[in-house]
């Protein structure tokens, strides 16, 4: 497939520009800064380009089948780059025909009753300190879910840099049962590629963990 990478350049979006390619897919990774991105090949284009700014990423996406966003960042000032970024991103899919998108965002959205006692003790102390990234990435899920597009959203829960497992578990619509809330970045980033070739993952929240 050809696929467009949104945030290439963090810690998810290395990893998954490499399971990306990889698998063999066609990558145009659309960064701020694309000497940030010390990857090459064939198959991998990097493109100057900012979510926030529409024009920037305007006929980048002609001619693709897929778009992947890992945007990232620990904001605890006010920001929009989730939910402006894919307004933007959403936007340019329709002028250009894509349909298919695959989006990370946060396990700590997932609903009271979807958390144990313990997870939502963990998520009240999460949610002060991030609340301004929380309430964008919710402002972005719902512009998500508002769309035509075919996305799946990515819920993972906390994510380290430990060496992968190769592995991981998989549920859609609802969390994990008794999962493991951590990932390696690896594993995310092989699951979320993996995603692109499962028709069950369509209009739908995964939540992955470790296996």
């Amino acid at each position: 497939m050809k696929v467009v990478v949104f945030g290439a350049t963090g810690d998810t979006g290395i990893p998954l520009v490499k399971q990306l390619l990889l698998k063999g897919h066609e990558v145009t990774a659309i960064v701020r800064n694309p000497e940030k991105l010390e990857l090459s090949g064939a198959r991998l284009e990097i493109v100057k380009g900012d979510v926030l700014n529409s024009a920037s990423i305007e006929g980048k996406l002609t001619g693709k089948d897929a778009v992947l966003s890992v945007l990232g960042g620990n904001h605890r000032r006010p920001t929009t780059v989730y939910s402006e970024g894919m307004e933007n991103i959403i936007k340019e899919m329709k002028k250009s025909g894509v349909n298919r998108l695959i989006c990370l965002s946060a396990e700590t959205l997932k609903s009271k009753e979807e958390s144990s006692f313990t997870e939502r003790i963990l998520v009240k102390v999460l949610w002060r300190i991030f609340h301004n990234l929380y309430r964008d990435m919710q402002r972005m899920e719902e512009e998500i879910y508002q769309s035509t597009v075919d996305w799946t959203i990515i819920r993972p829960p906390y994510l380290t840099n430990s060496a992968p497992k190769g592995s991981y578990q998989i549920s859609f619509d609802k969390p994990v049962k008794k999962g493991k809330g951590r990932i390696t970045r690896a594993d995310l980033a092989r699951s979320i590629a993996d995603q692109l070739e499962n028709p069950d993952s369509i209009r739908s929240v995964a939540y992955v963990c470790t296996k």
